[in-house]
């Protein structure tokens, strides 16, 4: 998700989005389904966002 992905939620859910954190990957939305340098830009950037290093 890029900062723009972020602010269209924000501002189509805002209410239900209060109060969620919401976490900018600043992955470029450029690749195809199950790429595999998508896959493994996720696994070098997610554990730590979910704290599951």
């Amino acid at each position: 998700m890029e900062e723009k992905h972020k602010s269209r939620l924000k501002a189509e859910y805002t209410r239900v989005l209060d109060f969620k954190p919401i976490h900018v990957l600043d992955i470029p939305d450029d690749y195809q389904y199950l790429d595999a340098e998508l896959i493994e830009q996720l696994k070098q950037t997610v554990p730590s966002i979910l704290m599951i290093e």
